[in-house]
């Protein structure tokens, strides 16, 4: 397995190359290309200010302008949620590459969640202007904190991306069952309410058990509030995902030779 896992440094060229690739197709055939990177996000930040501003305002101490809070929750679990999406058929879907005897599988999954990742951070071009203009993002040494959350996220979302590429194939209803969970997950996560309302702490060991809570709470510290005291759950978070991703890893490599039967 380690051997397989240190493969993929050598497969750097190949993963970047199918992340462009797969970034291209995206909106191959638009009008404005790639440039719906850029518009996605900005369309759906000025939708939820509209929403959370003059249809259904929220005037919660703390978190104004309430949409720039939300948003910055909302882009990181679009990553997530997308990553896992892709991940569950990318194999399925990739049948006549990983038939292919020197093809390595596992380079499929982890291209989606690059792609989506660079999705991520190109909208940030859109959040960070938006909170510096009201004044939220606090240009400290707390930022130090913001690659680090990326990382963690980076390999979070890819142990799990693995382990369901690998048990998809096998299972074919886990891509059915992955949206409503999804959607659970989203509504059991604070992003859209902040987690220290009094009524909502009351759900704090549920919170606590879920491990993008600790992810959408530090880039929420990190870009809107500055302070940054969910640190210690964080550094958890990446020790436990590191492990994640070798067991991942690991049952990936266990299934490898039934794939290209399976699909």
């Amino acid at each position: 397995m380690f051997l397989s896992l240190a493969n993929l440094v050598r497969y750097r060229g190949l993963i970047w190359s199918l992340v462009a690739r797969d970034l291209k197709a995206r909106y191959r055939g638009s009008v404005l290309g790639f440039f719906w990177t850029f518009v996605n996000p900005l369309l759906l930040l000025l939708v939820y200010s509209f929403v959370f501003t003059t249809i259904m305002p929220n005037k919660a101490p703390g978190v104004q302008p309430y949409s720039l809070f939300m948003f910055c929750g909302i882009l990181p679990w679009n990553w997530f949620s997308s990553s896992l999406s892709e991940a569950a058929g990318s194999l399925i879907s990739g049948g006549n590459l990983i038939k292919k005897v020197l093809f390595p599988a596992e380079i499929l999954p982890i291209v989606g969640v690059l792609a989506n990742m660079v999705n991520f951070l190109l909208g940030l071009l859109i959040l960070v202007p938006c909170l510096i203009y009201y004044g939220r993002l606090h240009l400290t040494l707390n930022l130090l904190w913001f690659p680090v959350v990326v990382i963690v996220q980076l390999i979070f979302t890819g142990a799990l991306a693995l382990i369901l590429a690998a048990l998809t194939v096998h299972f074919r209803d886990i891509r059915d069952l992955l949206a409503n969970f999804l959607m659970l997950w989203f509504f059991a996560t604070p992003i859209i309410y902040p987690w220290f309302q009094e009524n909502v702490r009351r759900f704090k060991l549920l919170f606590d058990v879920n491990p993008f809570t600790h992810i959408a709470i530090s880039y929420q510290e990190i870009l809107f509030f500055g302070p940054v005291g969910h640190w210690k759950w964080l550094l958890a978070l990446a020790v436990g995902s590191v492990f994640l991703f070798l067991g991942g890893y690991w049952l990936f490599d266990r299934l490898r030779d039934s794939f290209a039967e399976a699909v």
